[in-house]
């Protein structure tokens, strides 16, 4: 009675309290004499708008709040943002270009494939733009780490989330070495699949799963019909959530029969796409969330009996037309 009462750690809170401490020991180690030597660092923007999801998640992990002018309108959605909940203190943009020009912006980073006539006019006004390639793989994460970091004036922060990402993926390999690798496919809505090269194949990896979409040709985003799926027979299928029957027609390949007689909620494992959009911060919690899945689930279990698959010549029943 008449103590303090503790208020719950939240993602965000635990994310920048090891950034930080982890670059004031980054600037303690520094080699001797280092300290002395004139350090030169570009002017610290601190109008930032973000017309990109994944650049939002980088800024809140890394940039001081009051650098954030504006994250993009998708940044509070809990379906696709990792930090939803911290992005709701910030102000949001449509990225329209008068509103972004009244933001006045000094720094803006964005996609180099999307909003291309309205960066064009940020450019005639002279707001510089910091563009965001596609991440595929953990260096390429710890790059655009290092790269947005040094862009928003703290370099040490962008160090610190490199090392603490690198430190998560080492304790989950660990576990996660010695024991069989077994195969899955990230299995989407409209029968779509993350290929051999994407971020989701990445992490599947690091979670110790084998991604079986090279075998279906499938280097990088692609389509997969169910019997080709049967056919290859993975362990394990990956999907945003459970499938209750509901959503839009493009989901309905999800609870098809024969992908249920296969494929029932022991042999289905789930990443939200919250955890799957982006790189950076999202990149260790999702190869901890599949990892834990691929832990619990029912060990040494035969995979499906091919002689209960359809022949290749069987035709399925079919789909309604997708929607």
């Amino acid at each position: 009675m008449g103590g303090r009462v503790r208020r719950p750690v939240t993602r965000t809170a635990a994310w920048r309290r090891w950034i930080s401490l982890a670059a004031v020991y980054a600037g303690l180690a520094m080699p001797t004499g280092a300290a002395d030597t004139p350090q030169t660092e570009p002017a610290r923007p601190h109008r930032i708008v973000s017309l990109n999801l994944c650049a939002d998640q980088y800024l809140i992990a890394l940039a001081d709040p009051d650098q954030i002018a504006a994250l993009t309108h998708y940044a509070t959605d809990p379906d696709l943002s990792f930090f939803a909940d911290a992005a709701q203190r910030y102000p949001q943009s449509a990225g329209a270009g008068e509103e972004l020009l009244r933001l006045a912006p000094d720094l803006v980073i964005a996609s180099p494939y999307r909003r291309r006539e309205t960066q064009a006019l940020l450019r005639q006004f002279g707001h510089p733009i910091l563009k965001l390639g596609r991440v595929h793989t953990v260096e390429d994460i710890a790059t655009q780490t290092h790269k947005i970091a040094a862009a928003i004036g703290h370099p040490a922060r962008g160090r610190a989330l490199v090392a603490e990402v690198r430190r998560r993926l080492a304790a989950v390999r660990a576990n996660t070495e010695a024991s069989p690798h077994p195969s899955a496919l990230h299995y989407q809505r409209r029968g779509f699949v993350s290929g051999e090269r994407s971020l989701v194949s990445a992490i599947m990896a690091e979670a110790g799963l084998r991604n079986l979409a090279g075998e279906a040709g499938r280097r990088s985003l692609g389509r997969v019909s169910l019997e080709t799926l049967l056919m290859l027979g993975p362990d394990y299928i990956v999907t945003d959530r459970p499938h209750d029957g509901a959503g839009d027609q493009g989901s309905a390949v999800l609870g098809h029969p024969a992908l249920d007689r296969f494929y029932g909620r022991d042999r289905r494992l789930y990443l939200s796409r919250a955890l799957t959009m982006c790189g950076g911060p999202a990149f260790p919690a999702a190869v901890e969330a599949l990892a834990a899945q691929r832990a619990a689930a029912p060990a040494n279990q035969p995979k499906a009996d091919p002689a209960r698959r359809p022949p290749a010549s069987h035709t399925l029943p079919s789909l309604p037309p997708s929607g």
